[in-house]
């Protein structure tokens, strides 16, 4: 398990797609996944994109590391969050939303001890327009620092 200050780095690492593969970014009810590697190819990511099936505006983006931990994950136009109530907020910057249920869009971010049970909103200079799904996919890759992005293209429904 990664600590606070391994994730912290890994967030901010430059990153680019592992291959010259073109994707499709997924139709409601499905889920795409795609490799990333850090800009030397020695750390490697997964970036998942997960569409809701009833509610075709509910979508979530997610960067694992290693394949297993969770690093960032932004829920658009899904449940609540329930963030943990603790004594001592782990992070300065949780300290407002210690024991608050949070609307999406709400960003996860991985916290020592915790993996990704918190959430703060959404930063709205981040994620200008989460209603589009596809522009919000491109600004999760820039939040993750991905410079070279994958090559996905919009489907039309």
């Amino acid at each position: 398990m990664p600590s606070q200050s391994e994730a912290d780095f890994l967030i901010k690492m430059p990153k680019k797609r592992a291959r010259n593969e073109n994707y499709f970014f997924p139709y409601p009810g499905s889920s795409l996944v795609i490799p990333i590697v850090s800009t030397d190819e020695i750390e490697t990511f997964l970036i998942d994109v997960n569409r809701g099936q009833i509610r075709l505006t509910k979508c979530s983006y997610q960067e694992r590391y290693q394949g297993t931990f969770i690093l960032v994950r932004l829920d658009v136009d899904g449940s609540p969050h329930p963030n943990p109530e603790v004594e001592a907020v782990p992070l300065s910057f949780l300290e407002p939303y210690n024991g608050v249920t949070l609307p999406t869009p709400h960003l996860h971010l991985y916290v020592e001890g915790f993996m990704d049970k918190w959430a703060i909103p959404a930063p709205s200079n981040k994620f200008p327009q989460t209603n589009d799904l596809f522009s919000t996919l491109e600004d999760f890759f820039r939040f993750c620092n991905v410079i070279e992005q994958p090559l996905i293209q919009r489907r039309l429904l």
